[in-house]
């Protein structure tokens, strides 16, 4: 249990309606009493991340920090000297590790000397790849693109980008308190539970407070794409599918009716109904790849049904993280065999006689 003093101040004014254009980059809009919505652009798709700032006794607790970018400065400055008027951010809590939710943490806490709230194992894979900037990270990732059988041209753009996460955040602090699944915090004098996810991340926070109806659901579920899941050089056998859609099942515990903020895309209710969309994508995907694996098939072969128009270097990493998470769950399932060590291939699995067939 994480509890936090409430020293009772108003809440921001004016209420903005529940469902709001989306802010402008810099600018707030209020969305439910104590809790408003950031929005900061990204050079990268979606070219946006949001983020939520609730009010927090006398300041205000922010959920994400936003990339490092060359607006960060100005756009945090805005935020803070005329959205927030001078209240003091008082903690920051970020979701997961990924540089559009993490990137500029370092620089929030330093400059405004609040901690940092992270899951642990979040925590430790945001320093992890800071810090991994020798030649082994980028022959390790060379050498998990070439087991996905990816054509030279694209071994020679990783091999020329280097380590990116590292220029892609500020430097973490130090220390850091803990969140994990069940704990509850006080923010603002209500209580938000913790409910963490994998697939997307290891261990992504979202945060649920049954007094507003509300669910800050990170990149877990998201209203209109469906978020990145992938396999990663560090753990090609990982199976982030089945987590990811365990993790989204969870979240049905939770009323239908609550309304979702969601890091990228608009404020949306329907829940329920959205973790069955997200099923039903992934389990016509999974579908589809296993018709097409009639022939053993490399993770990039496989990645060009999947993903046949795919064809710029950034995407193709992307896309074959992708796959090989289709690939090693329909591997754990039983749907699929890989042959080979060096660079493996995988073709549909016979199915036994008398075997059922999958659900």
């Amino acid at each position: 249990m994480i509890v936090t003093p409430d020293h009772g101040m108003p809440p921001l004014e004016p209420a903005l309606e529940p469902t709001p254009v989306p802010p402008g980059p810099g600018e707030l809009r209020r969305i439910l009493p104590g809790l408003a919505w950031a929005r900061m652009p990204l050079p990268f798709p979606p070219r946006h991340v949001n983020l939520w700032l609730i009010d927090d006794g006398e300041g205000v607790l922010a959920v994400d920090a936003g990339a490092r970018t060359e607006d960060s400065v100005p756009l945090w400055t805005r935020i803070l000297d005329e959205g927030l008027a001078g209240r003091p951010l008082t903690r920051l809590l970020v979701t997961h590790f990924h540089p559009d939710h993490v990137g500029f943490a370092g620089w929030l806490c330093e400059r405004h000397d609040v901690p940092l709230l992270m899951p642990r194992t979040e925590y430790l894979m945001a320093r992890f790849l800071s810090l991994d900037t020798d030649e082994g990270m980028t022959a390790r990732q060379l050498a998990f693109a070439a087991a996905a059988g990816c054509p030279p041209a694209h071994l020679d753009f990783l091999a020329g980008r280097g380590p990116l996460y590292a220029r892609a955040v500020t430097a973490l602090p130090r220390c850091y308190r803990r969140i994990a699944q069940g704990d509850v915090l006080t923010i603002g004098g209500r209580a938000w539970h913790v409910h963490t996810g994998g697939g997307h991340a290891p261990e992504m926070a979202a945060l649920h407070c049954p007094e507003l109806g509300v669910l800050i659901s990170a990149d877990q579920i998201l209203p209109r794409i469906t978020p990145y899941v992938g396999v990663g050089a560090a753990e090609p056998l990982a199976d982030p599918l089945e987590d990811f859609l365990a993790s989204n099942e969870r979240l049905r515990a939770l009323p239908a009716e609550t309304l979702v903020l969601p890091s990228h895309g608009e404020p949306f209710t329907g829940l329920h109904a959205r973790i069955d969309a997200l099923a039903a994508h992934h389990a016509e995907r999974l579908e589809t790849l296993a018709a097409g694996l009639a022939a053993p098939l490399t993770t990039f072969e496989a990645a060009r049904i999947l993903f046949p128009r795919v064809t710029e270097d950034r995407q193709i990493g992307f896309a074959v993280g992708e796959t090989l998470a289709h690939l090693n769950r329909l591997v754990e399932s039983g749907r699929a065999e890989r042959i080979g060590d060096e660079v493996p291939r995988y073709r549909r699995r016979a199915r036994a006689e008398g075997e059922a067939a999958e659900p």
